[in-house]
């Protein structure tokens, strides 16, 4: 029993590494994936808020599904993670303020990315605590990953750089400047989907002929 629980939770980790993978598979929270990852440091920024308010509200929302009536469940989330929210807002301003004049409106906007509100109503209030946190561990690192992947590659190709330090001389490489552009976020992100969409049909069929 306990081998088929640990297995139960290393599964919902990983699924979110991979297999439900928001921006590149469920396409969810395309907003700031799009908005703050002409840059490695800003997206890692933006995941990592993202994954603290998915933890916390995973957490609160799953301890409390029992006592919240139904019919203000989502009235009471968007309270919680609104909550999670400021206090990840005012951290960033406090600690990193430039990181967090780079990103923005966007990390209040995390109250209505639908990442979070997603899974509190799909998970969290289904499942008791420690499912719901191996959940939002692998959803929120899933992001955070993907945000940085999106990242490296506009600041490699947008500025010649990587951490905000000069990689590459202007006089050896022309930076693309539409890759720190709206147009050059869709154009990485879609030229990401349909690579992650091809890996995993690779993968589908390789187990199906097994």
């Amino acid at each position: 029993m306990a081998e088929n629980n640990g297995y139960s939770l290393w599964y919902e980790f990983k699924k979110g590494l991979w297999q439900d993978i928001p921006p590149f598979r469920l396409v969810l929270g395309t907003c700031p994936t799009l908005a703050v990852t002409n840059s490695v440091i800003n997206g890692f920024a933006m995941g990592m808020a993202t994954l603290f308010v998915l933890l916390g509200s995973n957490i609160i929302i799953s301890a409390i599904r029992k006592y919240v009536a139904p019919q203000v469940r989502i009235a009471a989330y968007v309270v919680i993670i609104a909550l999670l929210v400021t206090v990840a807002d005012m951290f960033l301003a406090a600690f990193f303020p430039p990181v967090s004049k780079a990103l923005g409106p966007y990390v209040p906007l995390i109250v209505v990315n639908c990442i979070i509100l997603g899974r509190a109503e799909a998970y969290a209030q289904k499942n008791p605590v420690v499912p719901s946190i191996m959940d939002a561990l692998g959803i929120g690192i899933g992001f955070t990953m993907s945000l940085m992947v999106m990242g490296f590659i506009r600041e490699i190709l947008g500025f010649g750089s990587l951490f905000n330090i000069k990689l590459i001389p202007p006089s050896l490489f022309e930076p693309w400047i539409v890759m720190i552009l709206p147009a050059g976020a869709f154009l990485v992100f879609g030229t990401l989907i349909a690579v992650v969409n091809y890996i995993s049909s690779r993968k589908s069929a390789a187990s199906d002929k097994a």
